[in-house]
Order: C-alpha cells, then sequence, then structure tokens
C-alpha cells in the first residue's frame, strides 16, 4: 500500500493525537488488519488488537464479542458503504477515528487493480461530525491537517493549504 509513499506526518499527528487521549493501560480494538500504524501504536507501547479483515459492513461479530477499552478507525470509515451500523455496534466508551476529506478540486479515490482500496464516502467534516452524534458519540476533541506533496502543478498548491485529513476523539454519550 505505501509502495512509494509513506504517510510520515500523517502518522506522526495520528501517533500524538492517540497519545493525547489514550494510556498505554487502554485495549485497543484497531478496525481493519494490522498494517503499518498498527504496529507503530504497539511500538509505542499500546496493546493493540486489529479486526481480520472481515467484511464490516456484513459482520460485525468482532464488534459485539471484543471488549476492549477504546476502538480506534484510522482511513476505514471511508470504505464502509454503512459506518452508522458499526459505530452501533461498538462496546468500547472511546473511540479514535481519522478519515481523508473531501475535496472540491479532487474525484473520490478509487483502485482499479483492489476492489477494497475505494472510498464509498468522502467526508466533509460535518458529515462525519452529525454520523457520530446520530450514533450516539459525544466528540470531546477534533483535529485536522493538510497533506501537502511534492509536485508542481494546481492540485498540489491547493493541497498545501487544504485540509485533507480529520481526526475525533468521541465518548460514548
Amino acid at each position: 500500500m505505501y509502495e512509494k509513499t509513506f504517510p510520515n506526518k500523517r502518522f506522526k499527528l495520528t501517533l500524538e493525537f492517540l497519545q493525547k487521549h489514550i494510556t498505554t493501560a487502554e485495549t485497543i480494538l484497531d478496525l481493519g488488519v494490522e498494517n503499518p500504524f498498527s504496529k507503530i501504536m504497539k511500538e509505542a507501547g499500546f496493546a493493540v488488537k486489529n479486526t481480520t479483515g472481515e467484511d464490516l459492513d456484513l459482520d460485525q461479530t468482532v464488534l459485539k464479542n471484543e471488549k476492549t477499552d477504546v476502538v480506534t478507525a484510522f482511513e476505514i470509515f471511508e470504505h464502509l458503504l454503512n459506518p452508522f451500523t458499526i459505530l452501533n455496534e461498538i462496546k468500547s466508551d472511546k473511540l479514535l477515528i481519522s478519515i481523508p476529506m473531501r475535496l472540491w478540486f479532487s474525484p473520490a479515490y478509487r483502485s482499479k487493480t483492489d476492489m477494497w482500496d475505494r472510498h464509498y464516502h468522502e467526508f466533509e467534516d460535518w458529515q462525519l461530525d452529525w454520523l457520530l452524534e446520530k450514533a450516539g458519540w459525544k466528540i470531546i476533541d477534533r483535529q485536522k491537517w493538510t497533506n501537502p506533496v511534492k509536485k508542481f502543478g494546481i492540485r498540489p498548491l491547493l493541497r498545501s493549504f487544504t485540509n485533507r485529513y480529520y481526526i475525533v476523539y468521541a465518548e460514548r454519550a
């Protein structure tokens, strides 16, 4: 997935946000298969268990059966058809979720070779906030950041000052 680029800025800011709100004594269920960031969380001392690749739109068994202090969902909700169902099934009282934000100058992402690597949703911040609130979560903290790229052109220029990522810490209301 990160053959050509590694999202160092995103991973650094995500880890800082996680450490601001969650202690290493708390257990984490990270939605999605083990990935470079779940490894970073473990290296930082967090007790992390990942889901195993099941289609969470169709099967929320892991959410019903796993009792952890925190659920994390980093860059996964945009791939789900029905994130509302997942949010309702979470048994933990704490949630950290990040998404790539919808950009007016860039179409929704779709890999032509990997069916799992497609965005069904392109959220704006208010849409994620509304989804969380409707599913019974109270937003405690939020942060946005840009994703500049080292290329020339109009889109790269826009990426230098347009927020691309949105992260939220929420607790069960």
